[in-house]
């Protein structure tokens, strides 16, 4: 993916605040006010940002990695506000990498439609929305990884039966981060995420953007 600062920092931005944004109101509309009342129920990118989730991105982008991803400050929400937590929480914590996925979706179907009306100016456009349609699925693909603390942590231990995700979510509360930095970090020459992840991001963009190949 081509590296503009400012389209980055502008791409990064929207996709933390609509990620974060997305937790707080699901949060908000399965009972729990927690978020909406610590005022995260906002796009306004200073109330998600988390020095280091914040900082990442751009460490990524030095060291040439092939998939860019940050975490925002996570939102807070209280599960005995919950109606049924294991499932509330499940379906909270999905709502960011799908609020992701979608805005991909919605801004590869606008660079679709400027390239039927508007001709070259659809150039200039696709220029913009390109890195923000790939942020996007960067995002979302690191964030369901059924690791704890990611958001596909919880999505998992709200899937499984009740008896197991009793234990699972247990050896992830213990294990998660350790397994998280095993993933990310490049032991064998190269990171296991990348490996893990790089095939489905790859499909997604040739999927949103065909003739693109951008990681």
């Amino acid at each position: 993916m081509s590296f503009n600062p400012i389209v980055f920092v502008i791409a990064f931005l929207l996709s933390l605040s609509i990620h974060e944004a997305a937790h707080a109101w699901m949060s908000d509309r399965l009972g729990d006010p927690t978020a909406r009342l610590a005022g995260r129920v906002t796009l306004n990118p200073l109330a998600h940002l988390d020095p280091i989730g914040t900082l990442l991105p751009f460490f990524l982008i030095l060291t040439g990695s092939p998939i860019i991803f940050g975490w925002g400050k996570p939102v807070p929400f209280d599960p005995y506000n919950l109606r049924r937590p294991r499932r509330d929480a499940a379906l909270i914590s999905f709502s960011g990498p799908a609020v992701n996925l979608l805005l991909a979706i919605t801004l590869s179907i606008l660079i679709r439609v400027g390239h039927l009306f508007l001709g070259t100016t659809a150039f200039n456009i696709e220029f913009f929305l390109t890195p923000v349609i790939a942020l996007n699925v960067m995002w979302a693909c690191f964030n369901l990884l059924p690791i704890h603390p990611l958001d596909g942590g919880k999505v998992l231990i709200g899937l499984l039966p009740h008896d197991i995700a009793y234990k699972w979510d247990q050896i992830l509360n213990q294990y998660g981060m350790i397994l998280l930095l095993f993933l990310i970090l490049p032991l064998f020459g190269t990171s296991l995420v990348f490996r893990i992840l790089l095939p489905i991001i790859n499909l997604l963009l040739a999927i949103l953007l065909p003739g693109s190949p951008l990681v």
